[in-house]
């Protein structure tokens, strides 16, 4: 499958470093637990995506992934976390990611034309992103001087709330339209963002903030691990009047592989074919075009597909596309060669 490297839309690979679970120089042997690693990836195909720096709840506070066994469901929110947490777990965040590339597990990559040369590669390419704006600070010094590190995406929100705009909590059956979209903050965080070129997710935004990022930003609109609504009823996925909107600014949305945004049942639960993960992609290829589509596969965040189970599995998904008749066009722009487009044409390099 090198012929096919995908470049994937989001992981939370260094979630774990942060947490302490793997060491950089044991992502580059292999680990016997988790998504990615770099003998998986070899094995797999995985030629590298965009790694999220996420700060997580504190006091252990998560998702109760035990209520959504049992649908329906309306999980509340986590608290918001304060800033000076989120700008300690940030910079760790960098400093992991350099670490990574420093054991030549990954090239951190600023601009399209280095992932496109980095695929594929026994080195992961990596765009550096944000998922959860509590670490930017109101002048945006901090934004400026991450950038400068190689910061290329961020999320104004993860599911808390923060200053900048209002998430989504985990309710299945349910659409993203919950809350009050972007403050006036988040509209200026917008804009700074589209000035120095950085990539907006709108994952994880609700409805109300992918409308006002829609009306502020002159950049393609971007969901790098959200899934379709039509399909999976989830508040986490997207609805056809948002897949619509991210048609015409000629954007994209990743695939994300997470069983509850993936199920019609909404069930956090691993065990079912893959076709229903194609029925995703057919969705949105058939309301987006087949230039709109990527993989946004959540590895090391979420509970994926058995038949997948980690990146050394995603020639099984290879495997299911070609039984449905996607070609060798098709399938080199839904691994790669989609995200490599809308990162061009949003960095400009």
């Amino acid at each position: 499958m090198t012929n096919f490297p995908v470049f994937d839309g989001h992981n939370d690979l260094v979630l774990r470093l942060l947490k302490g679970d793997v060491t950089a120089e044991q992502v580059t042997q292999g680990v016997p637990d988790g998504h990615i690693d770099t003998p998986r990836a070899i094995k797999g195909g995985f030629g590298g995506g965009i790694f999220a720096i996420f700060v997580p709840n504190p006091d252990n506070i998560s998702v109760d992934h035990e209520a959504m066994k049992t649908p329906p469901y309306a999980l509340p929110l986590p608290p918001p976390i304060t800033e000076q947490r989120a700008v300690e777990w940030t910079e760790n965040g960098f400093t992991a990611l350099e670490a990574l590339e420093a054991a030549d597990a990954i090239t951190i990559c600023r601009s399209a034309a280095e992932i496109s040369g980095a695929l594929p590669s026994p080195k992961m390419a990596a765009s550096i992103h944000i998922e959860g704006a509590e670490a930017v600070d109101r002048d945006f010094a901090r934004l400026h001087d991450w950038h400068a590190r190689g910061l290329r995406s961020l999320g104004p929100v993860w599911s808390r709330d923060t200053v900048w705009g209002h998430g989504v909590p985990f309710r299945f059956p349910s659409d993203g339209d919950i809350g009050p979209g972007l403050t006036d903050a988040g509209k200026a965080l917008i804009r700074e963002c589209n000035s120095l070129r950085i990539m907006i997710d709108l994952s994880h935004l609700n409805a109300k903030g992918v409308e006002d990022v829609a009306r502020i930003s002159d950049a393609p609109l971007v969901a790098s691990h959200s899934n379709a609504c039509a399909v999976c009823p989830h508040s986490r996925n997207l609805t056809d009047r948002q897949l619509d909107m991210i048609r015409d600014s000629d954007g994209i949305v990743g695939v994300n592989f997470a069983s509850a945004f993936l199920r019609p049942d909404g069930k956090w639960d691993d065990k079912f074919g893959l076709d229903i993960l194609l029925r995703h992609f057919d969705h949105l290829v058939e309301r987006m075009g087949e230039d709109r589509v990527g993989f946004g596969s959540d590895f090391d965040g979420a509970l994926v597909p058995a038949l997948i189970g980690d990146c050394a599995g995603l020639p099984n998904l290879m495997t299911a596309f070609r039984d449905s008749g996607v070609g060798d066009a098709l399938l080199a722009k839904l691994t790669h060669e989609n995200w490599v487009r809308v990162l061009r044409q949003t960095w400009g390099v």
